[in-house]
């Protein structure tokens, strides 16, 4: 699994690049990786209603392929894109997102951090206020889009959206539990080392 660090970019290229990265892999292609941050934009999943947007500002929305509601990314907020071939993998989507799930938590915890999944809600929370969100897209096999995890940023615009389709959901952020807080790129070398731990297949560790 090969992890490629991105940096700062704008989201809509990087959409379109995910898309092109999943419709021309094969069956060799390796999986990635793809570690980013993005200015900030709100974003629209296929489910998403208007109504969620409670808030028009200079952030822009962009409508995407992605599973499940609107959600807000920002500076200070660690992305991974995750471009894995499930079938290959002989796994199923719902043990992907148990891995991405339990990556997020075991990073968390290395932190004093004490997070969970809810079985009712997507994506891992402190108590009830929510640090990442989880949303993918399935084609051809295959999955990308990925987990945002909330280290540093401004959480002020999911003010302006009920996030993920939750009408006065809490959000928080690891430097809300730790000072001082971390890098993302600090984060990022923890969370990446627990995903390809999590996605790897049992039988193929060398991978």
């Amino acid at each position: 699994m090969k992890i490629i660090h991105k940096g700062l970019v704008e989201y809509l290229p990087t959409f379109e690049a995910m898309k092109t990265f999943n419709a021309g892999r094969n069956a060799n292609t390796e999986d990635e990786l793809w570690v980013v941050e993005h200015p900030p934009v709100f974003t629209q999943g296929l489910a998403g209603k208007p109504e969620h947007l409670l808030i028009r500002d200079d952030i822009p929305v962009i409508q995407i392929d992605r599973g499940g509601q609107i959600t807000y990314h920002g500076p200070g907020q660690l992305v991974v894109y995750t471009m894995i071939d499930f079938k290959r993998r002989k796994t199923s989507v719902r043990n992907i997102v148990s891995a991405l799930e339990n990556s997020i938590i075991a990073t968390l915890a290395e932190y004093g951090i004490e997070a969970a999944a809810d079985p009712k809600r997507p994506g891992v929370y402190v108590g009830e206020r929510k640090i990442a969100s989880l949303g993918l897209r399935i084609k051809n096999g295959s999955v990308y889009h990925g987990l945002a995890l909330n280290v540093n940023m401004d959480l002020s615009p999911f003010t302006h959206i009920n996030p993920c389709g939750y009408a006065g959901m809490e959000m928080t952020q690891i430097a809300d539990f730790v000072h001082p807080c971390p890098t993302l790129d600090e984060v990022a070398a923890k969370l990446t080392t627990h995903l390809k731990t999590q996605l790897t297949p049992k039988a193929d560790n060398n991978e």
